[in-house]
């Protein structure tokens, strides 16, 4: 069993955050909590890294598409003027692809977060998903006013600046296959680590 201050996270800025110029802010936030970076690195995703990174079970794709019909009816727009049909499971492969295509519409920072509850504490600093519902002082709350309904109405990801894992388990997924088992530093933090 790790220690709690072992307990490691992935987090990946996302196309907007690098375009906004968010890199050096979303890291400070984070070293501010007492957080560590142990792996760092930008890169251009290609399209198997993104489509493998992103769950493809049918229930997933359709939940996506169960939140763009959500979406559709709480604002009282039109799902099949937009989509053609109002049939989830038809509606939820489209928005993936939304999704993959936006995260490879520019580079990418794919790190390593370590610390106490890094998964949680990461996800808190990060805010909402949904960044017209994350309070002001988290990163998406501060950098992003984007929703669901203005992405669907565009034909687009919603825009949320970082991808943080939700679980201890998504994290050791998602860091295995982002990052392998190379790349990972181990090294003591000034009032830290001490």
């Amino acid at each position: 069993m790790k220690h709690p201050k072992e307990e490691q996270t992935y987090v990946m800025i996302k196309p907007d955050g690098i375009r906004k110029g968010l890199i050096g802010e979303i890291i400070k936030r984070f070293e501010q909590r007492d957080l560590k970076i142990v792996a760092l690195e930008m890169f251009q995703p290609l399209y198997d890294q993104m489509d493998n990174h992103y769950p493809k079970k049918e229930e997933w794709i359709t939940r996506l598409g169960e939140k763009t019909k959500a979406t559709y009816e709480k604002y009282g727009y039109d799902l099949i003027s937009d989509f053609g049909t109002n049939d989830t499971s038809k509606i939820g492969p489209e928005v993936r692809k939304w999704v993959i295509d936006f995260m490879m519409s520019a580079p990418v920072v794919k790190m390593i977060v370590q610390g106490v509850h890094a998964v949680d504490v990461v996800r808190k600093i990060a805010g909402d998903t949904m960044p017209y519902k994350a309070d002001m002082g988290t990163i998406r709350g501060d950098f992003s006013i984007d929703s669901p309904a203005l992405a669907n109405k565009e034909k687009r990801a919603v825009m949320n600046i970082v991808h943080c894992s939700e679980t201890p388990e998504e994290a050791e997924h998602e860091i295995k296959h982002w990052f392998g088992t190379n790349s990972i530093y181990d090294y003591k933090r000034f009032g830290v680590d001490e």
